[in-house]
């Protein structure tokens, strides 16, 4: 945070001399840049505590909210991406699933999963450092996914079985647009 705030006065200095939605342009930008390198620090750590090398954060109103770095193998749950730990920490944290007023910050381009999420989640800005293909090049590639996502479900690799009306059972979804007190999401 400290490196943001030298980068504000610094460029305080140049006020004067641009029209002021430049400037202030300018200064979004730098505290990108300031939560990203987080990220990025995350991300190492994350690696250092024997996680995979991914870190996320979500910030609102230019402070950060929540933060994580990737821990599939250490907790035994491969949806333990950082996106997607950190999209929970801030929503439990704020006490809502909607998180449209955050940004999340992430070392690497989401996965079809973590993307997802952020759909889910209302986030309306992502910024990252690296692309997925950059991830590939460290062994993590999303091709497949991203392939598959385009496939009809009986055309994937995972065998998907649709079985419509089955079991005269009841039907969620009829309960749910019968729900007065549902809150949509």
């Amino acid at each position: 945070m400290q490196e943001f705030i030298q980068a504000a006065q610094s460029m305080l200095i140049f006020a004067n001399h641009f029209n002021s939605n430049v400037f202030h342009l300018i200064c979004l930008m730098e505290k990108d840049r300031v939560f990203l390198c987080r990220a990025l620090e995350i991300a190492v750590q994350g690696v250092n505590e024997g996680g995979g090398p991914f870190g996320a954060l979500i910030a609102k109103d230019g402070r950060i909210i929540a933060e994580s770095w990737n821990n599939v193998v250490l907790s035994a749950d491969p949806t333990a991406h950082a996106e997607i730990n950190a999209i929970r920490k801030a929503c439990e944290i704020l006490g809502t699933h909607d998180l449209a007023d955050c940004i999340l910050y992430s070392s690497c381009e989401p996965c079809p999963m973590c993307l997802g999420a952020v759909y889910w989640a209302g986030i309306k800005k992502v910024v990252y450092a690296f692309d997925r293909k950059e991830a590939e090049k460290a062994g993590f590639s999303d091709k497949f996914i991203y392939d598959e996502i385009m496939l009809e479900p009986s055309s994937r690799h995972v065998r998907f079985l649709h079985i419509p009306g089955c079991c005269n059972g009841p039907d969620p979804f009829r309960k749910w647009n019968e729900n007065e007190n549902k809150i949509p999401y």
